[in-house]
């Protein structure tokens, strides 16, 4: 015989709070481990280089010093001689502390080799540090934005933004777009016209979103407008979930002219009578073109009353050579971690 327990009314509330309770703990306590390991390897690498400095120390010592606390501490992975030379080289990028217990020491170690390995700057590893951590980026996301360059990109579309909206709402709608946009993944070339691409963006439209960035809703493709008897289609319609608007992407598979501006302003007129809701902001229309003169694009959205960016598409596109590092790249770093000391995957974890 089952034995029916009464359960007070608020208790299915009452677990729910304790579960999103323990959850925070463990959460709290996987960061606050992270820490210390990452605290650790800087102090290792801290030590080796001022050693290195005092002593003049070679390979050799770091390779018997791999030896002797792999035998001293047997249970305990990291301390391979390829490990121990990225302590070393996470210590010199970071001289200071303070750094290390902000932002890279919320990072896993695995993380802080993809920056370590990918980009050559302080200011450029702290920024995508500060976002990984902000959007909780894995090791592998963060490898695919550093190599798209997400950041350099960001902000950098032609808008009228700052006359169209007052800050920081100008400086959000600005940062959400880029340029150029990069479609390499779309598997079309060059020469591809604008419904060619438009059908390929669909096809992949998850990738595409993650392109365009965190926000961005799918809302439709040629979606119909009917205004004064006559029928109009818009490529593509998306809504941002931060900006709270809707967005209207156009797609020119030449270069800008300054009557596409006046086509979009047009389509972001109807949306905001048919389609936009009391409490969202004005659409935003963001024309993709092959190519911009720039002061042209300026030009053309200077006396424009309706906000609109101007950015370039790339089909294909290949990492420029500042970008590359004397590092090897992360699957190099993997490949050396996982021979006699495989580190980087359980630290990472």
């Amino acid at each position: 015989m089952v034995n029916i327990v009464s359960l007070p009314t608020d208790y299915a509330a009452w677990l729910a709070e304790l579960k999103t309770r323990i959850h925070t703990a463990q959460q709290r306590a996987s960061l606050s481990v992270n820490r210390e390991l990452v605290l650790l390897y800087w102090q290792i690498g801290q030590d080796i280089l001022a050693r290195q400095n005092r002593e003049g120390w070679g390979t050799k010592v770091i390779e018997r010093l791999a030896q002797d606390l792999r035998n001293a501490f047997p249970d305990m992975k990291g301390f391979s001689r390829a490990n121990l030379m990225y302590m070393r080289a996470f210590a010199e990028a970071w001289p200071e502390l303070a750094i290390v217990q902000q932002a890279v020491g919320q990072l896993p170690w695995g993380h802080n080799l993809v920056l370590l390995s990918k980009l050559k700057t302080t200011d450029q590893r702290l920024a995508y540090a500060q976002r990984a951590i902000e959007h909780g980026w894995s090791r592998n996301v963060l490898a695919i934005h550093i190599e798209r360059r997400l950041l350099e990109r960001e902000g950098q579309a032609v808008t009228n933004f700052a006359v169209q909206f007052p800050r920081p709402h100008s400086d959000l709608a600005q940062e959400s777009l880029r340029d150029p946009y990069l479609f390499d993944f779309l598997g079309i070339g060059n020469e591809a016209g604008e419904r060619a691409v438009e059908e390929a963006i669909i096809k992949h439209i998850t990738q595409f979103l993650i392109e365009l960035g965190a926000g961005f809703a799918y809302v439709g493709r040629q979606v119909h407008l009917e205004v004064g008897g006559d029928d109009f289609f818009m490529d593509l319609l998306f809504y941002h979930l931060k900006l709270r608007c809707y967005v209207v992407v156009e797609l020119k598979a030449g270069a800008f002219k300054p009557e596409h501006a006046g086509q979009l302003s047009f389509y972001l007129s109807a949306v905001d009578t048919q389609m936009k809701a009391e409490q969202d902001n004005p659409t935003i229309g963001l024309l993709l073109c092959k190519s911009k003169n720039k002061v042209v694009a300026e030009y053309a959205l200077r006396d424009s009353n309706k906000p609109i960016g101007v950015a370039e598409y790339q089909l294909i596109e290949s990492l420029p050579a500042e970008l590359q590092t004397s590092l090897p790249s992360i699957e190099a770093i993997e490949q050396a971690l996982s021979g006699d000391d495989a580190t980087v995957e359980r630290d990472d974890a």
